[in-house]
């Protein structure tokens, strides 16, 4: 079922978008070398309770994964791309790192990625890497509204991933959020224009282009929920969740400085 909000949901979804957004940027400020995951976690937690939230993925326990999951942040590093799971482990210069963040407030959710180089300069393949999700995360908002199909965002989204030479996976991807995290309809990261459902006013998508540096397999870490990329090679992941309008689509989960 797709799930459709009226107008004090989509109020509340902007709340709930903010907070995701503070949290992911605090996380970034203070995920430095040094930083344990488990902190970035207990942090994450802290800020998300103490705004009388909840994070969706301490319950979550779908049938790919080993669930429950039991934390409240996604933590992948360098060559971990999707559902990395906290643990003990320190972050180093140049690691690569991507924070996933699900969070329910007010009864609605809103989903947001980041991906940054943690210390000192980041490699010109990894900033082209991240800038590459970040511009087909744009491309994939700029045709998002009334009456487009699902088809022309994902065709949008790899459009740009696939002319920058990265592959494609289309196992994971974008999806509905709304009451629950996950919702139809699933947005794929590649598609033919024109095809799947049509968007309608109140709908609210999470649009997560991720890719791997040089291939499209997963493979699953003994944790039973990191994935990684088969090869080894470094990843990047950038999300936004949108509210479809009568005009076109409004960003959620923008950070601080960009609500100005």
């Amino acid at each position: 079922m797709i799930e459709v909000l009226d107008r004090t949901e989509l109020a509340r979804a902007k709340i709930t978008g903010a907070l995701v957004a503070d949290v992911l940027e605090a996380m970034r400020e203070r995920s430095t070398v040094g930083t344990n995951l488990l902190d970035i976690d207990r942090w994450a937690q802290d800020m998300i309770l103490g705004a009388g939230a909840v994070s969706c993925y301490v319950d979550y326990a779908p049938s790919f994964g080993r669930g429950p999951f039991g934390h409240y942040i996604c933590t992948s590093v360098n060559d971990a791309v999707l559902h990395g799971l906290p643990h003990d482990r320190v972050l180093a210069d140049g690691d690569l790192l991507s924070l996933d963040l699900a969070v329910s407030l007010g009864g609605v959710v809103a989903d947001s990625a980041i991906s940054f180089v943690v210390g000192g300069s980041p490699s010109p393949a990894d900033t082209a890497m991240i800038e590459t999700t970040q511009r087909a995360l744009a491309a994939g908002i700029a045709v998002a509204g009334p009456g487009a199909r699902v088809g022309d965002i994902s065709h949008a989204i790899g459009t740009v991933l696939q002319a920058a030479g990265y592959p494609v996976n289309t196992e994971f991807g974008g999806h509905g959020v709304g009451s629950t995290m996950h919702q139809d309809p699933h947005v794929p990261n590649t598609g033919r224009p024109g095809r799947g459902p049509k968007l309608r006013p109140g709908m609210l998508l999470a649009l997560e282009p991720w890719v791997m540096a040089d291939t499209d397999e997963l493979i699953t870490d003994d944790d039973g929920w990191t994935l990684r990329s088969a090869t080894g090679s470094r990843t990047a992941h950038s999300e936004h969740t949108i509210a479809v309008t009568e005009t076109g689509a409004e960003i959620m989960t923008l950070p601080r400085h960009a609500r100005r």
